[in-house]
């Protein structure tokens, strides 16, 4: 029976935005349970050690389960919620998109609204409206009406957006795919090894706080101490009208990608051959790509210490920070293979050679 529709849909509907990420957590930790014993840092991301014929080389496959989203800043006597963003959110995905705050009493939804459009001028109107002069509305009239529903200060924010399997059967709609994806992988590439050995330990972490500032991959590195890491990661497609070819050729269905660039880390180079050498003789589609404009937690992983040979896997994911993205099956799946296929030839010998 196919489980990854229903895992990626459990995953990314969970609710987690970065430094919340409890209810995902729990959701990870029943996932992670089966393969391996389960450590914890003090911040909150979740590894999972599985030991395979050798404890070493120690291999850290790490996957962010935060997400973006909001946590509450004012309350104004008219009922309105102003907020601020804890994550890298584009101001125009916003206008009109539902939320809900998550309280001490329970979940209240409200939506995202700004000044009419009926009341702006010309001038007003052409201009991308700013995330500060925004508000969410729950439908109250006070100050008193919000408080009573229990909302508060600090209270964090989550996009209301579902699971759902598209029209072709081989895309899918959710939020939170950057990096509930990530995580999927770790847990579908555990079940693939699942009766066979690997000549290594796995530390699978789903981290915490990525979205601002790579805080979890920081402490989680301290627990799993690796000789090698690979960092999994939803991936910008550009396939989409306005993306010229030369800015990124990363398609959605074409296989997934391989980093070779971002603007804090520089990929091992041994360890890039190898993904590329492996996915050729395995039959996996891959792509490269560079992003000039962000990072990942391989930024922090691979300085731990004297240094750790270390690359991004991605699955490409069209409309990433909104409330929806896409993602194709046969990308998914085809991760999975490379994954566990690379996990399966991290050797002592390999890896030591990763740096000489």
């Amino acid at each position: 029976m196919d489980q990854v529709p229903a895992l990626l849909k459990e995953l990314t509907e969970a609710s987690g935005i970065s430094g919340y990420e409890g209810p995902v957590r729990e959701v990870v930790r029943r996932y992670f349970a089966p393969y391996g014993e389960l450590l914890q840092d003090k911040i909150g991301s979740l590894i999972v050690k599985a030991t395979g014929s050798a404890e070493n080389p120690r291999v850290m496959v790490a996957g962010h389960m935060d997400e973006i989203g909001f946590m509450v800043k004012h309350i104004n006597k008219n009922g309105f919620i102003y907020f601020l963003p804890l994550g890298g959110w584009f101001d125009q995905v916003l206008l009109g998109q539902r939320v809900v705050i998550l309280t001490s009493k329970g979940p209240v939804v409200g939506v995202i609204g700004v000044k009419p459009p009926h009341m702006l001028s010309a001038e007003e109107r052409s201009k991308v409206v700013a995330k500060k002069d925004m508000y969410i509305d729950i439908g109250a009239t006070s100050q008193e009406e919000v408080e009573a529903a229990g909302v508060r200060m600090g209270d964090p924010i989550v996009p209301r957006a579902d699971f759902v399997e598209l029209a072709n059967g081989k895309t899918y709609l959710s939020k939170a795919f950057d990096d509930r994806v990530g995580v999927a992988l770790i847990i579908s590439a555990l079940e693939a090894l699942k009766g066979e050995t690997h000549p290594n330990t796995i530390y699978g972490a789903a981290t915490v706080m990525e979205e601002v500032g790579v805080r979890g991959a920081t402490t989680s590195v301290e627990i799993a101490q690796p000789d090698v890491a690979i960092i999994l990661e939803s991936d910008i497609a550009g396939d989409v009208p306005g993306v010229k070819p030369e800015e990124s050729s990363v398609m959605m269905g074409k296989g997934p990608s391989l980093l070779m660039y971002d603007a804090r880390m520089i990929p091992n180079l041994k360890l890039r051959d190898l993904v590329m050498e492996t996915a050729k003789e395995i039959g996996v589609p891959l792509q490269t790509s560079t992003i000039e404009g962000g990072a990942t937690d391989g930024s922090v992983i691979h300085l731990y210490k004297t240094g750790v040979p270390t690359v991004v896997l991605g699955v490409p994911c069209r409309h990433i920070h909104s409330h929806s993205s896409i993602l194709h099956r046969d990308d998914y799946d085809a991760a999975v293979k490379l994954l566990a296929a690379l996990l399966k030839r991290l050797d002592a010998a390999t890896v030591a050679g990763l740096t000489q």
